[in-house]
């Protein structure tokens, strides 16, 4: 037996549509429902989300962006991020999410890398932006500037995103996420339980692709994203009491977070229905405590680079399985993906036996941006003729199925949940010209 490992494949009979035309059915069937709403009072309907992404969809269309463009959002975690991307989208653009506390020089150079068009920025409060010859227009339109809204072909091929993660040289590397990846993510998730009217929380830092899960399968669901206060400023003993306050059903937090919450309060995911969490190696004992507690209807380990939309793999945690852990699994593959793990020559190992993680199917990227080679050595053809994505993921087939995380092939450590090249980091301290060589390893 080897360890290609497939979940249900029935869904590669799907065929996508667009994630603008599935918001538009929404609109259609629920006009009136939430479609997103934060802390601070600002919520719009889906009716009203589908208005005003057409007004800045117009609005780009006026400025000659269209199919082929690249739109950078300065926004931060907003009721106006949302509406942004959606109205990119409808342009036919691709958007670049600007993360608000990068140092400068980093957002400097994926401007340089990304060469957008123009940046939206927010009005207040406005982001510092380093010095850049690209427009920038602060605010979104807030009424309808009298141009027809763009209807441009769907591609599922165009880029729906490009998300910047570490680089091993010290240079972020931009992932091309095609419109098919996101569809194909946000539709039918098989990883949990969801319905219209679930209130998602959405956490998640604009610039890291959890985005992905927290706004557009939601909004392709029905649901409600509900935009809270950056995680750092939530006190560990208040989680409870802000996600019973906010109604929230379904939440995604880092494993580190995750630990510390429950470290506080075991029972603060009481009110919630699942409770999704990643990123790193999990403490069993963590998720005993929730079990032992007062536990949500799902808690869910999940697995999964950006290069591949967010989640490949997902695990549900029971408390009798908990009892006598000492890890988690990462799980089996969501739908519609491939896991496989291969040698160094590509070949499927045992079962049982270590390889590295392979992961194919319509969610993986199209490559990254302005890399060819590293994209012909990271998104590679199987024998098979299957596309697959190297994640450099080292793991293991278990006896049931499920697949273990066993570490990595090479020098890349997860920090908050958060990949990090240790090379990056030695590059950064070169720059500072205070030391004339330095090496960064992992201690532990």
């Amino acid at each position: 037996m080897t360890s290609d490992h497939a979940s249900d494949l029935s869904g590669n009979l799907w065929s996508p549509r667009g994630i603008s035309t599935l918001i538009q059915e929404r609109v259609a069937a629920r006009p009136d429902a939430l479609a997103v709403c934060d802390t601070a009072g600002a919520a719009l309907s889906y009716a009203e989300l589908w208005e005003r992404s057409g007004w800045l969809a117009a609005d780009l269309a006026s400025r000659g962006i269209g199919a082929g463009d690249r739109v950078a959002l300065a926004l931060g975690r907003s009721v106006d991020f949302v509406v942004a991307v959606l109205g990119v989208i409808r342009a036919g653009a691709a958007y670049i999410p600007l993360d608000p506390m990068a140092p400068p020089e980093r957002v400097e150079g994926i401007l340089a890398d990304a060469e957008p068009a123009v940046i939206l920025a927010a009005q207040n409060p406005r982001p510092t932006l380093p010095p850049t010859r690209t427009p920038v227009v602060t605010g979104l339109p807030d009424r309808d500037p009298g141009t027809p809204v763009p209807d441009p072909a769907s591609d599922p091929e165009s880029v729906f995103y490009i998300g910047f993660t570490s680089g091993s040289t010290g240079r972020p590397k931009g992932v091309m996420i095609p419109h098919r990846a996101v569809e194909r993510f946000a539709t039918a998730p098989n990883y949990i339980h969801f319905e219209p009217g679930l209130r998602v929380a959405c956490l998640g830092n604009p610039a890291f692709d959890i985005i992905l899960f927290e706004v557009w399968t939601t909004l392709a669901g029905g649901g409600t994203a509900v935009v809270l206060p950056d995680a750092v400023d939530i006190p560990i003993a208040d989680w409870a009491t802000v996600l019973a306050g906010e109604r929230i059903d379904i939440l995604f937090l880092t494993t580190a977070l995750l630990e510390m919450i429950v470290l506080e309060n075991p029972r603060a995911f009481a009110s919630a229905r699942t409770v999704i969490f990643g990123g790193d190696v999990v403490d069993p004992g963590a998720l005993r405590a929730i079990c032992a507690a007062q536990p949500p209807r799902e808690l869910v380990h999940v697995y999964g680079p950006t290069e591949t939309a967010t989640f490949a793999s997902s695990h549900v945690c029971r408390g009798e399985e908990l009892r006598d852990a000492r890890r988690v699994p990462i799980g089996k593959a969501v739908q519609s993906t491939t896991l496989s793990l291969r040698d160094a020559d590509l070949r499927p190992v045992p079962s049982g036996e270590v390889g590295e993680i392979y992961i194919g199917g319509p969610q993986i990227a199209l490559g990254y941006l302005g890399l060819p080679e590293l994209t012909a050595e990271r998104f590679v053809v199987l024998p098979d003729g299957e596309r697959m994505y190297r994640t450099g993921d080292l793991g293991r087939l278990l006896p049931d199925g499920t697949l273990d995380f066993e570490g990595r092939v090479d020098r890349q450590v997860k920090v908050r949940g958060f990949r990090v090249e240790l090379g990056e980091v030695e590059a950064a301290a070169l720059r500072t010209g205070l030391v004339a060589a330095v090496v960064v390893e992992r201690v532990g």
